[in-house]
């Protein structure tokens, strides 16, 4: 998406844009945005569209027949309105550092056999749903002391674009490959060091160190074979 302006750069916290469209006074498609919409288990950002003195906060962000929607709390925007973006930082940086914290998790489960199912991070806490046998409190606290070496290495986190056909050639790269659209031709790829490599539309931080410790919070059974982590992170 062109307009979608974290893509390229996660760091940027406001930008200028005008309203294309609104839909029922509070859904707002701007020309472009630095507003991340939910998706991929990363919630969306908030913050506020601004037009000259009055401040219009947004409350959701979803992305609605290929688009960005904004909605905001209050009417008032119209076509054609020059607005400043600006997100709320502090919640995204934190949903960053949980992000780039959870690939790095995931890789270290994934070079152990064990298969993520679902994901939901959030600024406090995040969990995983994975599959696997048999659940050890033990083992998996291993694995999160495995993951937080990883980030002490203070790796770089780099984004590039690479052709889709040239993308799916890379082994493990595209883990989702057979739900990505056939119209997305070129895929926005994450590297985290030596670590993870792998196609991905959320944010992240720039080096690992920003992240901090990962803290494990929870467990529980979901069902046969299925299992639910919690985590947190320090500072």
């Amino acid at each position: 998406m062109a307009d979608a302006l974290y893509l390229r750069d996660s760091y940027l916290k406001t930008c200028s844009a005008k309203v294309v469209s609104v839909k029922d006074g509070k859904f707002v498609v701007l020309d472009q945005s630095v507003f991340y919409p939910r998706g991929g288990g990363q919630p969306w950002d908030t913050g506020k569209l601004v037009r000259g003195s009055e401040e219009f906060p947004v409350v959701a962000v979803v992305k609605a027949d290929g688009a960005i929607s904004h909605e905001v709390s209050k009417p008032g925007l119209a076509p054609g309105d020059s607005v400043t973006c600006e997100i709320d930082w502090n919640r995204r940086h934190r949903l960053m550092r949980m992000h780039t914290a959870g690939h790095i998790l995931s890789a270290i489960m994934f070079k152990a056999g064990i298969l993520i199912t679902g994901n939901q991070l959030d600024t406090d806490k995040t969990r995983f749903d994975f599959s696997m046998e048999n659940f050890d409190r033990t083992a998996f606290q291993s694995l999160i002391d495995k993951a937080n070496a990883e980030i002490a290495r203070n790796q770089d986190v780099s984004i590039a674009f690479l052709p889709r056909e040239e993308a799916m050639k890379i082994e493990g790269a595209v883990k989702l490959a057979v739900a990505l659209p056939p119209e997305i031709k070129e895929l926005r790829m994450v590297r985290i060091g030596d670590v993870d490599y792998q196609a991905d539309g959320g944010t992240h931080v720039k080096n690992t160190s920003e992240i901090g410790k990962i803290i494990f919070l929870g467990a529980e059974n979901k069902g046969k074979n299925n299992r639910r982590i919690t985590y947190g992170l320090e500072p």
